[in-house]
């Protein structure tokens, strides 16, 4: 007993059943845990080479007009702070890198594949702190209310993008894009990262579910049908009918005119 009373008493033992219950505890978890294969650990982990991979593709591609270390040049604006969700719009719609200088970048062929605009993506977060890349959740229109979006819209897009979403021309040769053929997850980065002279919707002017309100709306305006025949821009009905009218109605004096030049002129003998 005394001898039992002495060990415990050793310096060393509080020491010893503390690398013993840590030991237990290793090995409990250890049995219990779920298990993760090799694919998933890898697709969870961050990939150290993505913005390395992005460098490369922004010395190559953007440093020109954007400085290689996109703290911007002449020719083009500083992306430090920009975030990831610019360059996904951005290069993700063909926009960027841009061929032609201009007042306003166009949508045109997508020139990379969606893992080097990750990689870019990475590299220009690395540069400072900007918007992320909305997950899909973010924007799935099924998540929006359609009628609020509706609201929305008319109140913060439409004077630009018409009330229809088919887009108008702005000042100094600048535009607002065609939204029919917008993804829901441009449409949302779009109105976190405010490209071209589009004003940002961040998440203290727009919560993400206003936004999802409004990506229902412009979802639901894609889809509509012209059970009337061309839709004519859907410019609304009051240009609508004067296009009609004045085309319409010059065509019937084209055609009267034409009738009556070709009706032979009566005989006075």
């Amino acid at each position: 007993m005394n001898s039992l009373s002495a060990r415990r008493r050793h310096p060393f033992a509080a020491f010893v059943v503390l690398l013993l219950a840590l030991g237990v505890t290793g090995v409990a978890y250890g049995a219990i845990a779920p298990r993760t294969s090799k694919a998933e650990a890898a697709a969870a982990a961050p990939s150290g080479s993505s913005v390395e991979n992005g460098k490369k593709l922004f010395i190559t591609n953007c440093s020109s007009c954007h400085g290689l270390a996109g703290e911007g040049t002449t020719d083009g604006p500083s992306l430090i702070g920009a975030g990831a969700a610019a360059v996904d719009f951005q290069v993700g719609t063909g926009r960027m890198p841009a061929t032609v200088p201009g007042p306003q970048m166009p949508r045109k062929k997508v020139q990379f594949g969606q893992d080097q605009i990750n990689d870019l993506a990475a590299f220009v977060a690395s540069l400072g702190p900007g918007p992320a890349i909305p997950s899909e959740q973010d924007y799935d229109p099924a998540g929006g209310n359609m009628a609020e979006g509706g609201e929305l819209f008319r109140s913060n897009c439409a004077a630009c993008h018409n009330f229809a979403g088919s887009g108008g021309a702005l000042t100094q040769g600048k535009y607002a894009p065609d939204l029919r053929a917008s993804t829901p997850k441009y449409l949302y980065e779009a109105m976190l990262t405010g490209p071209q002279a589009m004003p940002v919707f961040n998440e203290n002017t727009m919560p993400p579910e206003q936004k999802r309100a409004i990506i229902a709306f412009v979802t639901n305006l894609q889809k509509e049908p012209n059970p009337g025949g061309i839709g004519l821009g859907r410019i609304g009905p009051v240009a609508e009918g004067l296009f009609l009218w004045t085309f319409g109605i010059g065509a019937l004096i084209a055609v009267a005119i034409w009738i009556g030049a070709k009706t032979p002129k009566a005989s006075h003998d």
